[in-house]
């Protein structure tokens, strides 16, 4: 079991590594094809340069060519994406053959999210191109393995909506972007209604420290934007892999 979640963690830097390119590309809406290159001199990466995490170590965290340094984005990327496909394996264990689809899934959204996070942090975008399949390919998971409980996810999902529609509509876009309410639907989809009210609070509640931290440090200010969306997809990741641990532990602290 220990070499099976061994192998899981490199898969996932494998995907990091993919994820960064895929980031990249998507930015300077440029083809997905092609082989790999550094962004600065735009010469051609070796299979060298690609090595998950050991080579920013090994290079020094710069270039090859240009002595250009390597945004940290990379091997943060990554190592989260290692970490996370781990504790993402621990939903479907191995062992039947069903499992591996849902495997699968869950890899697949794991990997939405992640990019999702990033371009979110960095552009104050949520691109439609990730978010769009992820909402229909979980809505047709949920048909197909979660039909039991597909009520109790539309729902969450429809509350999702019109909660962030509201600070949308009434605020006229200032507060919460149409990306973040497009996202609520997805996590709707994904957690369930008990799951997703975790997801809000740790979102709401790490958005509000980070917004102080940054006011207080003067690296914001009230009317500063801050991007929702990596603590909405943060939430999410909190509640998919301990939601109802937190939810047991919560009940029991006050009955």
């Amino acid at each position: 079991m220990i070499l099976y979640y061994f192998f899981v963690f490199i898969f996932g830097l494998c995907i990091g590594s993919f994820l960064n390119c895929f980031i990249y590309r998507i930015e300077q809406k440029k083809k997905l094809s092609g082989r790999s290159f550094c962004p600065n001199c735009k010469k051609q990466l070796k299979w060298q340069d690609l090595i998950p995490i050991f080579s920013f170590i090994f290079l020094g965290g710069k270039c090859r060519y240009c002595k250009k340094k390597i945004s940290w984005q990379y091997p943060a990327v990554e190592l989260a994406t290692g970490i996370i496909f781990i504790l993402t394996a621990t939903l479907a264990p191995i062992g039947y053959p069903v499992n591996f689809i849902k495997l699968l899934f869950w890899l697949y959204i794991a990997s939405a999210l992640i990019v999702i996070f990033v371009y979110d942090l960095k552009h104050y975008i949520i691109p439609d191109k990730i978010l769009l399949p992820a909402i229909a390919i979980s809505f047709i998971y949920l048909l197909i393995f979660n039909f039991n409980s597909l009520g109790n996810h539309l729902f969450s999902a429809f509350f999702g909506f019109l909660f962030f529609f509201s600070f949308f509509f009434f605020s006229k876009g200032k507060w919460m972007g149409f990306g973040d309410v497009k996202l609520a639907i997805l996590m709707g989809f994904l957690l369930g209604f008990s799951n997703m009210l975790v997801a809000l609070f740790f979102a709401f509640f790490f958005g509000a420290i980070i917004g102080i931290i940054s006011i207080i440090f003067k690296r914001k200010n009230l009317k500063s934007e801050i991007p929702f969306g990596p603590f909405l997809i943060f939430g999410t990741f909190l509640a998919i892999f301990s939601g109802q641990e937190i939810i047991n532990w919560y009940l029991n602290l006050i009955i």
